[in-house]
């Protein structure tokens, strides 16, 4: 056998296997490039510690990843680390495999957005953050006093402390994550407006300018209005004058609160009872809005000691400097609108 045989075969070989070895590359970079065949708008859940063969596998099943084997084998033989994050990833139309990658690997996850509503209280917040399924509730068993000591804030009310707000949050995210931002945001807003504060008010401090904001958060939604409620019961503060506002009373009711307010209701003693106690109540009644922040801290230059509502069905106010003008005011909403004496002819908030 002549001696350039085998080296014509080796060199066959060679050739073979360097085509063989193009081929497998070429194969390995069409499946980098495949664009995707999911429809328009899908979207992927990746959830925490999942592994990038998985993800590539769910991929697969939405037809967003044409050959999940090849992409993996492609990211070792190139030593390609794709650090998979959390969450919802939307993809685009036609995005190459290789696009998707670097979207999971720089987390551009799909945000999920909660609003805590102004007015609602605590308890609100805590159903609403517990009935929204793309969060992961870790705090969802804690009773309040904990989420408060968690926060830092041990023994403190939770009322009043959070800052109502949308928040925007990846899916997979901690519950306690709302928390901490809507605490957070709450104390430095409050302490912002404190320092900025009219000088004379008759509230020592920041919890009870929380408390006061918290009132005039529950009695007017009207922008037009907060700072002239917010004079009323401040000029009651002044005067010494009890606040007589339903929405503390409904607060100390509690679960016993049936949708109306009873003349045995103003009559019953509660700590929140602002008809049977001078001076704020204990604790804020409800989760005030930046508006009435600064309305409670920058209160109208109004004279006014009685508001009561207008009767016009836009949620305005009738607002008196005497009783004589408010029980006027009082007759008039009575004739507009046919309601009982009983239910609309009291001071302070009404």
């Amino acid at each position: 056998m002549p001696r350039s045989r085998p080296l014509m075969l080796l060199a066959l070989l060679l050739i073979v296997a360097a085509g063989l070895a193009l081929w497998g590359q070429q194969r390995l970079e069409m499946a980098m490039a495949a664009p995707s065949q999911a429809p328009a708008g899908t979207r992927v859940l990746v959830k925490p510690g999942e592994s990038v063969r998985g993800v590539l596998q769910q991929l697969a099943g939405v037809q967003a990843v044409a050959e999940p084997s090849l992409v993996a084998l492609y990211l070792r033989l190139h030593q390609q680390r794709v650090r998979v994050q959390a969450g919802t990833y939307e993809i685009a139309q036609g995005s190459t495999t290789r696009q998707i990658l670097r979207q999971l690997d720089e987390g551009q996850v799909v945000l999920e957005q909660l609003t805590i509503v102004e007015g609602w209280t605590f308890a609100d917040m805590r159903a609403a953050l517990n009935a929204t399924s793309t969060l992961v509730h870790d705090w969802q068993a804690k009773p309040d006093a904990q989420v408060m000591a968690a926060l830092g804030a041990p023994g403190v009310h939770p009322e009043g402390r959070f800052f109502p707000d949308s928040y925007k949050f990846a899916a997979g995210t901690s519950d306690r994550r709302i928390y901490e931002l809507a605490y957070a945001r709450m104390k430095a807003r409050l302490a912002e407006e404190w320092t900025a504060r009219e000088q004379g008010l008759p509230v020592a401090t920041p919890d009870e300018a929380l408390t006061l904001a918290s009132i005039v958060e529950k009695e007017t939604a009207r922008e037009d209005e907060r700072s002239r409620v917010a004079a009323v019961f401040t000029n009651r503060l002044r005067q010494g004058m009890r606040l007589q506002t339903d929405p503390t009373v409904i607060y100390g009711l509690g679960e016993r609160y049936d949708g109306n307010i009873h003349r045995r209701d103003l009559e019953t003693d509660t700590p929140y009872n602002t008809y049977t106690r001078a001076g704020l109540p204990p604790t804020p009644i409800a989760l005030p809005g930046a508006a009435s922040l600064h309305a409670a801290l920058h209160p109208a230059h109004d004279p006014a000691l009685y508001f009561v509502a207008s009767g016009l069905g836009d949620g305005s106010h009738h607002f008196s400097a005497t009783y004589a003008e408010h029980s006027a005011a009082v007759r008039r909403f009575l004739k507009q609108t046919g309601a009982k004496p009983d239910r609309q002819s009291r001071g302070g908030g009404q």
